[in-house]
């Protein structure tokens, strides 16, 4: 399957160290299927960087028979739990090889953040997520997956 990784930076080898700690779903290095998502993410870190937007292109083999997966069909109770307990600092993450789930982007991420605030209860901050347009991505946390099955195919700049 193709799959994409937006940033400034070509990345041939990518790490599973290569995120922050309070992310969505851990440190890992994060994709997505999702190109425009890919391409919108490289623009923002280009701004912040004042650099260049690039978007990487990856083969991610389709057998994850022998990792051990989390995967989130929606933004349920679940996945707001976990989401949170990252945003926290927990390592609950490193339970897994990869993650697989709906993207707390902006306005998602401050419905998160009154949940693990505590001003909303999870009910609340379900019903404020299902009006939100969301995306997935993918966090790659074990380096051997990202070894053996990810493979880069080539990268290009945005315009």
């Amino acid at each position: 399957m193709i799959i994409y990784h937006g940033t400034t930076l070509i990345v041939d080898k990518p790490s599973a160290d290569y995120s922050k700690r309070y992310l969505d779903f851990g440190v890992g290095f994060y994709i997505t299927a999702d190109k425009k998502q890919a391409e919108n993410w490289a623009k923002r870190k280009a701004v912040r960087l004042k650099a260049k937007p690039i978007v990487n292109v990856y083969n991610l083999t389709d057998d994850f028979s022998e990792y051990k997966g989390l995967i989130f069909k929606d933004g349920d109770g679940e996945w707001l739990d976990f989401v949170a307990n990252c945003h926290k600092g927990s390592l609950i993450y490193k339970d897994y090889d990869y993650v697989s789930g709906s993207v707390a982007n902006d306005d998602v991420f401050l419905t998160v953040d009154m949940y693990v605030r505590g001003i909303w209860d999870k009910d609340r901050a379900l019903s404020e997520i299902r009006y939100y347009e969301t995306s997935h991505q993918i966090c790659l946390i074990s380096q051997a997956l990202i070894d053996n099955d990810l493979n880069f195919e080539k990268s290009y700049e945005v315009k």
